[in-house]
């Protein structure tokens, strides 16, 4: 992985959260030819009571079918990756799995045939967090990173549990009963009888109907989506040792662009991140989307993995010769953030977005397509292909590798591939299921994993950050060629 300078990533966690407020609309002006710099504005959304309903809160991983409720009026809509989340917006999975990431590298994870609510999203006086998530039906899983005075419920049915920090669990809610499995940690439950503790390991069943004390299991059953959870919880975990530097526990996002692009020395620029796979004729505007929030205005939601905390904070840069660059530096933006109108690559402008709030049937999330927007993907049964441009869609998330070799290549030549092997969580008959593909994942070499863990040849799945609202704009550049980096 790659190295943030120390200063950089000094100023990045610190600026990062100075300020974490809601911006007001602003209107976008003209700004200095080279540089497009994020709208400043107030927090205008802390009630008189002090706590705040201003959150970092995203929609960091999308794949298959996923539907998101903005409480807009809309109801359900398709999701992408890197969409905000705030208070009382529902998320729900058919045929695909979603991660949601908080401020301290917390997630949630669901699985499909899920839905889940956030009844509270509050930032306290103290500037700790209280989260609320209500478990409607499907499987979740729940991993809290050590953070003091955090608070994070769990509801489901009748049941309130107040989750400790460094607490991971799964939980499987549905029409009857639902089963509480502690992986890490330990939850106290009050029932009837007391409070019960759930050490590490242990089961817990809960009858929904008759709220009868709940009947507590020697351990824990395998579930076919552990894998997922597993995997996705240690790159988390990754991501948060580079938090930790400066005293700081906080680093939102910025494991996402160390695994898919790195800082450099820019002649003339200074130190800039540029993701990995971009050319100097990539731009960070192309390709996205403006979303709709009550009360906010449009938000600018990217597709790029890696796409949250540079499109919230810090600003863009063209140099020449380079491309574009990323810079810290300045205040945190919201759900607002708007982007001023600067010249790209020193004669076009940044997308604006709509001038009014989407009218009855109007789409609430308005696609932003400027160039054909390019991918990374599974070219064969055990092929996947690096493509020039693609700046990181549609690679997994640290599971092939580092990419700055194959990112040197794919500029050069157009292309680059590895040889890959692609893993299904497998159903209770040890079958890859159709719902469990789309969690499946891609790992690079040719032999097939050990154990219980099933190889699927899926030649179809992208098996990394597809995102549904932007798959209609997706094409396939040619390239001009492609093979192993050397």
């Amino acid at each position: 992985m790659a190295t943030i300078p120390a200063h950089v990533l000094s100023a990045c966690i610190s600026g990062l959260f100075l300020a974490a407020t809601l911006p007001a609309q602003v209107t976008p002006e003209q700004t200095p030819p080279t540089q497009a710099s994020p709208a400043q504005a107030t927090d205008d959304a802390t009630p008189p009571s002090g706590v705040s309903k201003v959150r970092i809160v995203r929609l960091s991983e999308v794949k298959g079918e996923v539907q998101l409720d903005r409480d807009i009026g809309r109801g359900f809509e398709p999701a992408m990756t890197n969409l905000p989340i705030v208070e009382h917006n529902r998320l729900r999975t058919a045929m695909g799995v979603a991660e949601v990431e908080f401020e301290d590298n917390s997630t949630l994870r669901i699985t499909p045939d899920s839905l889940v609510e956030f009844p509270q999203l509050e930032r306290l006086p103290a500037g700790t967090t209280a989260s609320s998530v209500h478990v409607i039906k499907g499987m979740a899983y729940v991993s809290l990173v050590k953070t003091r005075g955090n608070e994070f419920n769990l509801l489901f049915g009748q049941q309130k549990l107040q989750l400790p920090p460094s607490s991971h669990i799964r939980l499987h809610v549905d029409d009857s009963e639902a089963k509480l499995a502690v992986l890490d940690g330990t939850v106290r439950i009050d029932g009837p009888a007391g409070p019960t503790d759930v050490p590490k390991k242990k089961t817990v069943t809960f009858h929904l109907q008759d709220q009868a004390q709940p009947i507590q299991t020697k351990d824990v059953a395998a579930e076919a989506f552990d894998t997922w959870d597993k995997n996705a919880s240690g790159y988390h975990a990754q991501s948060a040792s580079l938090g930790a530097f400066g005293s700081s526990p906080y680093a939102y996002g910025v494991g996402d662009m160390m695994y898919y692009g790195s800082f450099m020395n820019v002649g003339g620029c200074g130190s800039m991140w540029r993701p990995y796979f971009a050319s100097a004729a990539w731009d960070p505007y192309s390709n996205g989307a403006w979303a709709w929030y009550q009360g906010a205005g449009y938000s600018w939601v990217s597709p790029y993995p890696w796409g949250w905390t540079p499109y919230h904070y810090g600003s863009w840069s063209y140099c020449s010769g380079a491309g574009w660059g990323w810079q810290p530096g300045g205040s945190w933006n919201g759900l607002n953030n708007s982007i001023a109108s600067a010249p790209k690559n020193g004669t076009g402008l940044i997308p604006r977005h709509p001038i009014t709030p989407p009218r009855a049937g109007e789409a609430t999330l308005t696609e932003v397509n400027l160039k054909p927007l390019v991918k990374s993907e599974v070219a064969t049964a055990d092929s996947f292909v690096f493509r020039k441009d693609s700046a990181g869609l549609g690679i997994p998330r640290d599971t092939l590798g580092k990419l700055d070799k194959f990112s040197q290549h794919a500029i050069e030549h157009g292309a680059a591939t590895t040889a890959i092997y692609i893993n299904a969580p497998s159903s209770a008959n040890g079958r890859p299921s159709n719902a469990a593909a789309a969690a499946g994942s891609i790992h690079r070499g040719t032999a097939p994993p050990s154990g219980a863990e099933m190889s699927s040849r899926m030649g179809s799945s992208s098996g990394g950050s597809g995102n549904s609202a932007m798959s209609s704009g997706a094409s396939s550049h040619s390239s001009a060629g492609s093979g192993h980096p050397h």
